[in-house]
């Protein structure tokens, strides 16, 4: 039996008028109103997830929302593929295989999703409109990307809950010492040769070094461009150890979309509209061949690097600069701890290419969104709230994963520029008819980094996936474009 097209029961309803009353007189409910709205006896919500990372996040929610309301939560581990598959088998019954309608009271009430999954979630029903009951979903409370993320045909769809995304990661102990050899040399080089200037510890003005001047000098070592990073590398004194001073997974999508995220659209900002899809243009030729010639400047192998042994190289201090996401903060700090880190260490946004042209991250969110079968809608829609929001500052303690919710406080302050980061990305779109995108884009850029014309190499991509939207041959008409100034600037660099 399909369970929507069920009567709605009288507590549901009676549910449903208190909420619309509340959110109309109020915006907000009280923490007296919650309780008397959802406390009942014998009520219990079920949660799915398929991330064992979040297990203790989820059971200390569930224990504290039942302290707090009356109301059971049992979180679902569902592991294996076809998560969503799963999710509808629970919930629907299926007459052809002789399925019976699941017991309503073991149907996944609500469930976590990627933001990806969302269009696919919807349509099979399993993902509603949200209600918003708490008043929670606002830019106060998340970001436009994390809005944008749970957003489908300009409704909600779920509550952001975690994010991730990519960030510039850099050796601090390598940029101090070359800070300060900078100051040195500076000041050495102000002070006249006879000038006679030792104060009473034998000490020269040029050998003495304020904290504020190693701050300041440091500040204009941590590169905001990808030039700066040339440039940084070209008078880098490399201490043994190092064996490169940029190098990230370029095998991976997710840390080389960067590159052309602020001129590719797929989808639009939410990820959900076929007429905003650009993705052969003239910046993002351009971006592309700046990547192209890094290769020749900081040559890593496709088949040999990977995320982890990125991560690895610079716990061993063989690297300045790396791209990384958001869990490498606690994969550092856990090293520390274990006295395998014995560098100092400092995350921040993005580079961009040069003056003229920006970068944007991706990013992907997880959200909290509402079962379609489930008759618990208006209790699961506030539990998703208690979780997103007022919870929230307990998710990354327990799973190490970043709130989406921008009044979370983090511990370590390095999490913060995560957080900006987040906001200023790009979210994975959810467009069904583009699903194969990030695997196609990946095969594009690895292609790109071995040398093929990248020209052509995004043409054909713009191509393919257009046909895929359209249902029929699409052809790009061809852009013809001239070197730049990066790229000259890049060939000056390898000719040092």
């Amino acid at each position: 039996m399909n369970f929507r097209k069920k009567t709605v029961s009288v507590l549901v309803l009676i549910l449903l008028m208190i909420s619309s009353l509340y959110a109309g007189a109020m915006g907000t409910f009280t923490q007296e109103d919650l309780k008397e709205l959802v406390s009942s006896d014998e009520k219990t919500l079920h949660i799915w997830y398929h991330d064992e990372a979040l297990t203790d996040y989820l059971s200390s929610a569930a224990i504290s929302y039942k302290d707090k309301t009356g109301i059971r939560v049992v979180p679902v581990l569902a592991q294996g593929a076809e998560y969503l598959e799963q999710i509808n088998r629970a919930s629907v019954s299926d007459p052809e295989n002789n399925k019976k309608a699941a017991d309503p009271e073991d149907i996944p009430d609500l469930f976590l999703v990627r933001n990806d999954s969302l269009e696919k979630a919807y349509l099979a029903g399993l993902a509603v409109n949200t209600s918003d009951p708490l008043a929670i979903l606002n830019t106060e409370n998340f970001s436009k990307t994390a809005l944008n993320a749970v957003t489908y045909k300009d409704k909600m769809i779920g509550y952001p809950l975690s994010f991730e995304t990519s960030v510039l990661l850099y050796n601090k102990t390598y940029l101090e010492e070359m800070a300060k050899n900078q100051i040195l040399a500076e000041q050495a080089e102000a002070v006249p040769e006879d000038a006679d200037t030792e104060n009473a510890e034998g000490e020269t003005a040029a050998d003495v070094i304020t904290e504020e001047q190693i701050e300041a000098k440091m500040d204009e070592l941590v590169p905001a461009s990808i030039d700066d990073i040339l440039s940084f590398a070209d008078n880098f004194d490399a201490p043994e150890a190092v064996e490169a001073v940029f190098k990230w997974d370029v095998s991976d999508i997710f840390y080389n979309y960067f590159i052309i995220g602020n001129y590719m659209t797929v989808g639009g900002e939410s990820g959900d509209d076929p007429e905003k899809i650009s993705i052969y243009n003239e910046d993002t030729i351009q971006c592309l061949k700046v990547y192209q010639n890094l290769n020749q400047f900081f040559s890593i192998d496709t088949k040999e690097v990977t995320y982890d042994t990125v991560l690895t190289d610079f716990i061993d201090g063989k690297i300045v600069f790396s791209v990384v996401t958001t869990d490498a903060v606690k994969k550092l700090e856990d090293a520390k701890t274990e006295g395998l880190f014995s560098y100092d260490y400092g995350i921040t946004g993005i580079p961009s290419i040069n003056d003229e042209r920006d970068t944007r991250s991706l990013s992907v969110t997880s959200a909290v969104a509402v079962n379609g079968y489930s008759k618990k809608q208006t209790e699961a829609e506030l539990f998703a709230s208690y979780l997103t929001d007022e919870y929230a500052g307990q998710l990354y303690e327990k799973s190490g994963k970043p709130s989406a919710n921008l009044g979370v406080i983090y511990k370590n302050e390095k999490m913060n520029t995560t957080v900006k980061e987040y906001g200023h990305s790009v979210s994975m779109p959810k467009m069904i008819a583009t699903s194969n995108f990030w695997v196609q884009l990946e095969i594009c850029f690895t292609n790109a980094w071995l040398g093929e014309d990248v020209n052509q190499l995004l043409k054909q991509l713009s191509e393919k996936i257009m046909t895929q939207v359209n249902g029929e041959p699409y052809t790009e008409e061809a852009i013809v474009i001239e070197e730049t100034a990066t790229e000259e600037i890049i060939d000056e660099g390898m000719d040092n």
